[in-house]
C-alpha cells in the first residue's frame, strides 16, 4: 500500500517574493481597496485604520522590521523545501485554492481534482510581465511561474481514485480531465501550485496531484468541516492505494491576509498543532474570507494527516505588516512528520 511520508504547510503570499523595500507598493494596493475583510466585518481602509488604530502597526512597518521578517520567512521556506526534497517523495499532493485562474464565474466548483496526465506552468507573456512591473509586482515574476515553460507530470491514477472515493463518500467533486483553455490559450496552473513547485521543489519533476478548493468566491465555498471531511477521504484513499509509492502532502496558502489577525492565526495554528478538530471545523465560515480563506487548505491537509499518526509541528509564524491599518500577511510554516 502507498504511504503518506510527510505533510507540509506553507504560506505563499506576495510579500514572500518581494524585497521589503517594495512592500509599500502592496500597502498602496490595500489603501485603494473599497472593501477589506477583517473577522466578521468589512471595512474601507480608513475605517479599518480607525478601528485598529495602534502605534504598533506603524512600528511593525519600519523597514528594519520588514527586513528582519523577510529574512525569517526565507529561512523557513528554505528549511521546508530542504525537508520536502530530502523526503524524496514519489508523489506530491498539493491542496490549494483557485483564484479565477482555471475556473471563473461560468463554473466554479467547490472542490476539483485535476486528473490529466500532466500540467503546464507557463512563463509570463511580455504583456503580462510589463503589467506586473507597472503595478510593482516585478519582484515576484518568477516565484509562481518559471523563466521558461515547464510541464509537470501528474499521478493520474491516484487523482482518479480520489475522485471516486470522494463520490462514494457523498462529497461531490469536479474531475478536471484536461487543463482548461481560454481566449489566450492554455490557462496556467494556479499560483498556489506554482509556488510550491518553484520555491519548495525547485522545479524537480516529481508527479503531483492538484486538489483545487474554492475558498475565495461566494456562494459555494465549502465549510471548514467539509474540507476536513474531504481530507480524511483523501488520506484513506492514499493509504488504500495499491502502490508502493511514497506521498507527500502540501497545504499551500494562508494564514490571515490581507489583514493580519495574529490572535486568529494562533487560534487556528494551535488547533492544527494540537489536533483540535472541533475548533477547526466549527469556526464560522465568515472568518474564512479574502486570503485568510486559504487556511481551509491547511484544514484539508489536517484531515489527510488525521489518517496517520503524524502531528503538526509549527516551525515558524511571522506576521508581516505593511500598513498603518495592520494589512499584510500572517505567514506560517509547518510540517506533519
Amino acid at each position: 500500500m502507498a504511504e503518506i511520508i510527510l505533510g507540509v504547510g506553507s504560506s505563499h503570499g506576495p510579500l514572500l517574493n518581494l524585497p521589503p523595500e517594495e512592500w509599500e507598493v502592496r500597502a498602496n494596493f490595500d489603501r485603494a481597496q473599497p472593501e477589506l475583510a477583517f473577522r466578521d466585518g468589512t471595512y474601507t481602509f480608513p475605517e479599518l485604520a480607525e478601528l485598529r488604530a495602534c502605534d504598533e502597526f506603524i512600528d511593525q512597518c519600519a523597514i528594519e522590521v520588514k527586513r528582519e521578517r523577510y529574512v525569517q520567512c526565507q529561512s523557513q521556506l528554505d528549511e521546508l523545501g530542504a525537508q520536502l526534497r530530502a523526503a524524496d517523495p514519489d508523489v506530491v499532493l498539493i491542496v490549494g485554492d483557485d483564484q479565477h485562474e482555471w475556473f471563473f464565474e461560468d463554473t466554479q466548483p467547490a472542490f476539483a481534482v485535476y486528473c490529466g496526465d500532466d500540467v503546464q506552468n507557463l512563463t509570463w507573456s511580455e504583456a503580462a510581465r510589463a503589467e506586473r512591473i507597472k503595478v510593482g509586482r516585478g519582484g515576484d515574476l518568477y516565484s509562481y511561474r518559471p523563466e521558461n515553460d515547464q510541464t509537470y507530470p501528474v499521478e493520474r491514477e491516484l487523482a482518479e481514485l480520489i475522485v471516486g472515493a470522494a463520490m462514494d463518500a457523498e462529497i461531490d467533486v469536479a474531475a478536471s480531465m484536461q487543463q482548461p483553455t481560454g481566449p489566450d490559450g492554455i490557462r496556467n496552473i494556479g499560483h498556489a501550485y506554482g509556488f510550491i513547485y518553484r520555491r519548495l521543489l525547485q522545479d524537480k519533476p516529481i508527479p503531483i496531484v492538484p486538489i483545487l478548493q474554492n475558498t475565495f468566491y461566494p456562494p459555494n465555498q465549502p465549510a471548514p468541516k467539509r474540507c476536513f471531511e474531504l481530507g480524511r477521504v483523501i488520506g484513506q484513499t492514499i493509504r488504500d492505494w495499491k502502490s508502493d509509492k511514497r506521498v507527500a502532502v502540501v497545504a499551500s496558502g494562508g494564514i490571515s491576509h490581507f489583514v493580519v489577525d495574529e490572535e486568529w492565526d494562533h487560534k487556528m495554528l494551535d488547533a492544527l498543532a494540537g489536533g483540535d478538530t472541533a475548533t477547526l471545523i466549527n469556526e464560522p465560515n465568515i472568518m474564512f474570507r479574502s486570503g485568510s480563506s486559504e487556511t481551509k487548505n491547511w484544514i484539508t491537509v489536517a484531515g489527510i494527516m488525521s489518517e496517520t499518526t503524524s502531528a503538526m509541528e509549527l516551525h515558524g509564524y511571522v506576521p508581516c505588516y505593511r500598513s498603518e491599518a495592520g494589512t499584510g500577511s500572517g505567514m506560517a510554516f509547518a510540517t506533519w512528520r
